[in-house]
């Protein structure tokens, strides 16, 4: 039997919490998404074959680790120098890294500046490497300067209000229960340990430093623009860009998995409001064209398979943004594969 353990780990930089079930093996290291924890990576866990030392972590302002504030001028800097710090309190010099969804972005960010301390790097649902918001075409043109479309002033206020009022219920559609039931998983599925994961959602600190992170007015569609604190903002295109992973040695070997039927990180997202804009949700709509988001990802990997890497893309039919939940088996086949490469 695989048991779950967790426990504190200090650092250089702050104290973050832990979820394993082994000391022994080769370290795989699982990094959540926005408004999530390690909670959502624990059935993987215990799946791992005996060789692997799964560790799946808590990011600052989620869970329980430290809730440092998230300097989003630093891109996703702050998180993935945290990593980097777990990594060498607990002694590990290589590890196999899997990123879901934000935790997908904060993966490849690591990757770009620390290539020769991955063994593998696995994407799930990733966020685009031109951020969440705000840019146009597969080379991730900025729709205005400013990165308007962006940041943490594109959060819905009502789940920004619910989710720090700890609400678990779903009486409202923008409840924390009714989001995962409806855009981190496809419906009709609701997942095994739905309350957990709820809870896990709730632990995530709210606030200008947090989620969603501060914003300033804007003179382009949709007048709001990144600030400079906080988690949306760190996605913002003004902060966030890993398009050059094609330049980075070694190249470890990148799975890249997906649902196909993903809300949330998508070429048509309903979450972007440009997409929102164009089906008339969000008022003035100026023509400003949706984030190809996952365009985006294919086009930086592509340039890092014609670069040498090696690059495989799964995306599962039927299945949404949180494909290890919905489709484990075939999940952990995939990332076997990329494992053992």
């Amino acid at each position: 039997m695989n048991t779950l353990r967790t426990r504190h780990v200090a650092t250089a930089r702050l104290t973050q919490r832990i979820t394993e079930v082994r000391d022994e093996g080769e370290v795989v290291l699982f990094v959540h998404g926005n408004v999530s924890s390690s909670a959502f990576w624990h059935p993987v866990l215990t799946a791992l074959p005996d060789r692997y030392r799964p560790i799946a972590v808590d990011l600052r302002g989620f869970g329980g680790t430290d809730p440092l504030p998230v300097d989003a001028t630093r891109g996703v800097r702050d998180y993935a120098d945290d990593l980097a710090a777990l990594l060498e309190a607990l002694g590990v010099d290589r590890a196999h890294l899997v990123g879901w969804s934000m935790g997908g972005g904060v993966v490849m960010q690591f990757l770009r500046d620390h290539p020769a301390a991955v063994r593998s790097l696995s994407l799930v649902n990733p966020v685009s490497p031109y951020g969440f918001g705000g840019t146009r075409g597969v080379d991730g043109v900025l729709n205005s300067a400013d990165g308007a479309g962006s940041g943490g002033g594109t959060a819905n206020p009502e789940f920004v209000r619910l989710l720090a009022e700890g609400d678990r219920g779903e009486d409202s559609p923008l409840s924390p229960r009714s989001v995962l039931a409806t855009c981190y998983v496809k419906p009709p599925l609701r997942p095994a340990h739905e309350d957990a994961y709820v809870e896990a959602m709730l632990t995530t600190r709210t606030g200008d430093d947090h989620y969603p992170g501060d914003s300033k007015p804007s003179d382009a569609w949709p007048g709001i623009a990144p600030g400079t604190r906080g988690v949306l903002n760190c996605l913002a295109p003004t902060h966030f860009r890993v398009d050059d992973l094609h330049l980075i040695g070694p190249k470890p070997p990148i799975l890249w998995i997906r649902g196909e039927d993903d809300v949330i990180v998508a070429d048509t997202s309903m979450f972007d409001l440009a997409h929102l804009g164009a089906l008339g949700a969000v008022p003035g709509w100026d023509g400003t064209p949706a984030q190809p988001m996952v365009a985006q990802t294919r086009h930086v990997l592509d340039r890092y398979a014609a670069a040498g890497g090696k690059v495989r893309e799964v995306a599962v039919a039927g299945a949404g943004h949180s494909v290890h939940l919905e489709r484990p088996e075939e999940f952990g086949a995939a990332l076997i594969e990329v494992l053992t490469a």
